[in-house]
Protein backbone atom coordinates (compact mmCIF):
# COMPACT_ATOMS: atom_id res chain seq x y z
CA UNK A 1 0.00 0.00 0.00
CA UNK A 2 1.23 3.51 -0.83
CA UNK A 3 1.25 6.37 1.67
CA UNK A 4 -0.46 9.53 0.37
CA UNK A 5 -0.91 12.99 1.86
CA UNK A 6 -4.63 12.25 2.24
CA UNK A 7 -4.00 9.00 4.13
CA UNK A 8 -1.38 10.56 6.38
CA UNK A 9 -3.46 13.71 6.96
CA UNK A 10 -6.53 11.67 7.94
CA UNK A 11 -4.38 9.67 10.33
CA UNK A 12 -3.12 12.86 12.01
CA UNK A 13 -6.63 14.28 12.27
CA UNK A 14 -8.14 11.11 13.70
CA UNK A 15 -5.43 9.76 15.98
CA UNK A 16 -5.91 10.95 19.52
CA UNK A 17 -3.10 9.13 21.30
CA UNK A 18 -0.24 8.16 19.04
CA UNK A 19 1.13 9.85 15.91
CA UNK A 20 4.00 7.52 15.03
CA UNK A 21 4.47 5.81 11.70
CA UNK A 22 4.59 2.47 13.48
CA UNK A 23 1.18 3.13 15.00
CA UNK A 24 -0.29 4.01 11.59
CA UNK A 25 1.24 0.88 10.01
CA UNK A 26 -0.21 -1.27 12.80
CA UNK A 27 -3.71 -0.09 11.92
CA UNK A 28 -3.70 -0.35 8.12
CA UNK A 29 -3.34 -3.74 6.54
CA UNK A 30 -0.51 -3.97 4.01
CA UNK A 31 1.19 -0.78 5.19
CA UNK A 32 4.81 -0.99 6.32
CA UNK A 33 6.23 1.57 8.76
CA UNK A 34 9.30 1.92 6.50
CA UNK A 35 7.10 3.22 3.67
CA UNK A 36 5.73 5.86 6.08
CA UNK A 37 9.29 6.82 7.05
CA UNK A 38 10.28 7.18 3.37
CA UNK A 39 7.13 9.21 2.64
CA UNK A 40 7.80 11.63 5.50
CA UNK A 41 11.47 11.93 4.57
CA UNK A 42 10.76 12.74 0.92
CA UNK A 43 7.41 14.56 1.02
CA UNK A 44 7.20 18.23 1.92
CA UNK A 45 3.88 18.91 3.66
CA UNK A 46 3.90 22.67 3.29
CA UNK A 47 1.45 25.26 4.62
CA UNK A 48 0.53 25.97 0.98
CA UNK A 49 -0.46 22.32 0.50
CA UNK A 50 -2.71 22.56 3.58
CA UNK A 51 -4.38 25.66 2.12
CA UNK A 52 -4.81 24.10 -1.33
CA UNK A 53 -6.60 21.13 0.22
CA UNK A 54 -8.88 23.08 2.56
CA UNK A 55 -9.73 26.36 0.76
CA UNK A 56 -12.73 24.95 -1.13
CA UNK A 57 -14.08 23.17 1.95
CA UNK A 58 -14.32 26.19 4.26
CA UNK A 59 -17.76 27.61 4.99
CA UNK A 60 -17.05 31.29 5.57
CA UNK A 61 -19.01 33.55 7.90
CA UNK A 62 -18.98 37.29 8.58
CA UNK A 63 -18.69 36.15 12.23
CA UNK A 64 -15.69 33.92 11.43
CA UNK A 65 -12.86 33.71 13.90
CA UNK A 66 -9.15 33.28 13.26
CA UNK A 67 -7.48 31.36 16.08
CA UNK A 68 -3.73 31.40 16.71
CA UNK A 69 -2.23 28.88 19.07
CA UNK A 70 1.03 27.05 19.32
CA UNK A 71 1.76 23.52 20.36
CA UNK A 72 4.77 21.35 21.02
CA UNK A 73 4.98 17.87 19.54
CA UNK A 74 6.89 16.04 22.29
CA UNK A 75 10.03 14.20 21.22
CA UNK A 76 11.47 13.61 24.68
CA UNK A 77 13.65 10.67 23.64
CA UNK A 78 15.10 12.34 20.56
CA UNK A 79 18.36 14.22 20.29
CA UNK A 80 18.84 13.91 16.52
CA UNK A 81 15.51 15.01 15.00
CA UNK A 82 15.88 18.40 13.31
CA UNK A 83 13.92 21.21 14.93
CA UNK A 84 13.69 19.62 18.36
CA UNK A 85 14.63 21.71 21.34
CA UNK A 86 13.55 22.36 24.89
CA UNK A 87 10.54 24.66 24.93
CA UNK A 88 7.63 25.47 27.18
CA UNK A 89 4.50 23.34 26.70
CA UNK A 90 1.38 24.52 28.50
CA UNK A 91 -0.12 21.05 28.72
CA UNK A 92 3.01 19.88 30.55
CA UNK A 93 3.31 23.15 32.54
CA UNK A 94 7.04 23.16 31.88
CA UNK A 95 9.84 22.54 29.44
CA UNK A 96 9.52 19.69 26.98
CA UNK A 97 11.88 18.55 24.24
CA UNK A 98 9.93 18.74 21.03
CA UNK A 99 9.01 20.44 17.78
CA UNK A 100 7.17 23.76 18.02
CA UNK A 101 4.29 24.59 15.66
CA UNK A 102 2.27 27.80 15.38
CA UNK A 103 -1.24 26.96 14.14
CA UNK A 104 -3.80 29.16 12.40
CA UNK A 105 -7.40 27.89 12.52
CA UNK A 106 -10.54 29.26 10.87
CA UNK A 107 -13.64 28.82 13.04
CA UNK A 108 -17.21 29.36 11.85
CA UNK A 109 -19.39 29.96 14.94
CA UNK A 110 -22.57 29.65 12.85
CA UNK A 111 -21.84 26.03 11.93
CA UNK A 112 -19.41 25.28 14.84
CA UNK A 113 -16.90 23.92 12.32
CA UNK A 114 -13.21 24.69 12.12
CA UNK A 115 -10.41 24.22 9.59
CA UNK A 116 -6.63 24.37 9.86
CA UNK A 117 -5.70 27.01 7.27
CA UNK A 118 -2.02 27.63 7.95
CA UNK A 119 0.87 26.67 10.20
CA UNK A 120 4.53 27.44 10.74
CA UNK A 121 7.32 25.41 12.29
CA UNK A 122 8.82 27.33 15.20
CA UNK A 123 12.57 26.88 14.73
CA UNK A 124 14.48 30.16 15.33
CA UNK A 125 17.96 28.65 14.72
CA UNK A 126 16.87 27.76 11.16
CA UNK A 127 14.75 30.77 10.09
CA UNK A 128 15.43 33.37 12.80
CA UNK A 129 11.71 33.98 13.32
CA UNK A 130 9.74 34.33 16.54
CA UNK A 131 6.23 33.02 17.07
CA UNK A 132 5.03 36.61 16.60
CA UNK A 133 6.84 36.82 13.24
CA UNK A 134 5.02 33.67 12.13
CA UNK A 135 1.68 35.07 13.29
CA UNK A 136 2.25 38.30 11.33
CA UNK A 137 3.12 36.26 8.21
CA UNK A 138 -0.05 34.23 8.53
CA UNK A 139 -2.19 37.34 9.08
CA UNK A 140 -0.66 38.71 5.88
CA UNK A 141 -1.63 35.52 4.02
CA UNK A 142 -5.17 35.77 5.42
CA UNK A 143 -5.44 39.32 4.03
CA UNK A 144 -3.97 38.25 0.70
CA UNK A 145 -6.47 35.38 0.43
CA UNK A 146 -9.35 37.72 1.38
CA UNK A 147 -10.63 35.38 4.09
CA UNK A 148 -13.85 36.59 5.74
CA UNK A 149 -13.69 36.93 9.54
CA UNK A 150 -14.46 39.38 12.33
CA UNK A 151 -12.19 38.43 15.25
CA UNK A 152 -8.77 37.05 16.09
CA UNK A 153 -8.53 34.80 19.14
CA UNK A 154 -5.06 34.28 20.52
CA UNK A 155 -3.16 32.96 23.49
CA UNK A 156 -1.38 35.17 26.04
CA UNK A 157 1.93 34.64 24.24
CA UNK A 158 0.64 36.67 21.25
CA UNK A 159 -0.97 39.45 23.34
CA UNK A 160 1.56 42.16 22.54
CA UNK A 161 0.92 45.78 21.68
CA UNK A 162 2.42 45.21 18.25
CA UNK A 163 0.09 42.29 17.44
CA UNK A 164 -2.95 44.11 18.76
CA UNK A 165 -2.10 47.10 16.54
CA UNK A 166 -1.63 44.87 13.47
CA UNK A 167 -5.08 43.35 14.05
CA UNK A 168 -6.65 46.74 14.80
CA UNK A 169 -5.25 48.17 11.53
CA UNK A 170 -6.93 45.29 9.71
CA UNK A 171 -10.25 46.54 11.11
CA UNK A 172 -10.73 43.40 13.20
CA UNK A 173 -11.22 42.76 16.90
CA UNK A 174 -8.94 40.66 19.04
CA UNK A 175 -9.58 38.59 22.15
CA UNK A 176 -6.77 37.34 24.34
CA UNK A 177 -5.97 36.81 27.99
CA UNK A 178 -3.56 39.32 29.48
CA UNK A 179 -0.92 38.26 32.02
CA UNK A 180 -1.47 39.73 35.48
CA UNK A 181 1.89 41.54 35.37
CA UNK A 182 0.95 43.57 32.25
CA UNK A 183 -0.27 47.17 32.19
CA UNK A 184 -3.08 48.05 29.81
CA UNK A 185 -3.51 51.61 28.58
Amino acid sequence: MKVTSQLYGQFLLNSQINYTGTYLADHIEGLDHNSIYRYLKNEKLSPRLIWENVKDEIIYSDNGKIIFDDCVLPKKHSRKIEGTKNQYAGCEKGLVRGIGIVNCIYYNPDTTEYWLIDYRMYDPPIDGKSKLDHMKEMLGMIQHRKITFSDVLMDTWYATTEMMMVIHKMGKRFFCPIKCNRNVD
